[in-house]
């Protein structure tokens, strides 16, 4: 099936709640408007809501704490971010806020906690979110680079906010009755539940090119996982990021897709495709409130097609 225009409508992330405690590169904050609208368009709301590539699990967290779904569950191979939310779906959440919140912050007692080789799960789970507040981009890959300048020049304390950490953990402890985490390979997550017609599934793996760069696990066989989710029996919502390869994929096994934007923390208008069985609910005015900062970019209509269209490839799929 044929690709869709960019949708009206631009999602600025900060009009959006977080609800995770990480900063997630990749993350899906932006698309959470689109979530809520395609799960209210469901013939009825999922027992369970199913994010096999979980990451900082916006889009999962969100849709349990808006009453889009009764459960949740979680799966992440990355075993630096598998220790955050084992720690905080454990009787050690309480412990992991209170350790962020009483953390004293210097660039020396940082650099230390960075350098260890954490003993514990505990000291795994808290030395991931610090790398993760105080490196570039959030990126906890090997490689990324600690913040310099940072933002309004506070250099490496500017994305350190312990208090508001602190509570976004307690909430999600608060719910951990109802959340599942499962660490290992997301597809096989996918195949578990494949017969399922109860579950809504959010399907977003790495991305097929700066995943190499971002994240510690990014190798993933797109056919395979196309051909996985083409047999699921219950609903899912597939995002990727947007190239022919990928293009090619949703279309062999059947799939709709479109282009959805969103701005970035800097400002910039980007394009993320969307794919699923039926996008027919994207064309429903999607209850995004009033907030100005939800933008109209009727001047971008054509933009979307044309990138389409483009002729630049991602990576080996």
């Amino acid at each position: 099936m044929g690709a869709s225009p960019a949708t009206p409508r631009v999602i600025n992330v900060a009009s959006v709640p977080h609800r995770s405690p990480f900063r997630y590169p990749g993350g899906k904050t932006w698309l959470v408007p689109y979530v809520r609208g395609w799960l209210r368009a469901l013939p009825r709301r999922p027992h369970e809501f199913i994010e096999p590539f979980a990451g900082g699990a916006i889009v999962g967290l969100s849709a349990l704490f808006e009453g889009l779904a009764q459960r949740l569950t979680l799966g992440e191979i990355d075993e630096d971010i598998a220790s955050v939310w084992k720690t905080i779906l454990s009787i050690q959440g309480e412990r992991l806020a209170l350790k962020i919140a009483s953390f004293e912050f210097t660039p020396e007692s940082v650099k230390w906690w960075l350098s260890q080789r954490p003993k514990t799960l505990f000291d795994r789970a808290f030395q991931t979110i610090l790398k993760n507040r105080v490196q570039r981009g959030g990126i906890i890959a090997p490689g990324a680079g600690l913040f310099k300048r940072g933002e309004n020049g506070r250099g490496l304390a500017s994305r350190w906010y312990p208090q508001t950490l602190r509570r976004r953990i307690g909430t999600i402890t608060e719910e951990r009755h109802r959340i599942r985490f499962v660490a290992g390979d997301g597809m096989a997550l996918i195949a578990e539940n494949a017969r399922r017609n109860d579950v809504a599934f959010f399907i977003d793996p790495p991305y097929t090119v700066a995943g190499r760069r971002l994240y510690a696990h990014s190798n993933v066989d797109h056919e395979r996982l196309f051909r996985l989710v083409s047999r699921v029996k219950g609903d899912f919502l597939m995002s990727y990021d947007d190239c022919p390869a990928i293009r090619r994929l949703a279309a062999k096994h059947g799939l709709q897709t479109a282009l959805v934007a969103m701005k970035n923390t800097h400002h910039s208008i980007m394009r993320e495709a969307l794919m699923g069985r039926d996008l027919s609910w994207l064309g429903e005015p999607l209850e995004l409130g009033n907030d100005a900062l939800f933008e109209d970019i009727k001047g971008n209509r054509g933009s979307g097609r044309q990138a389409l269209n483009g002729s630049l490839e991602c990576g080996q799929v």
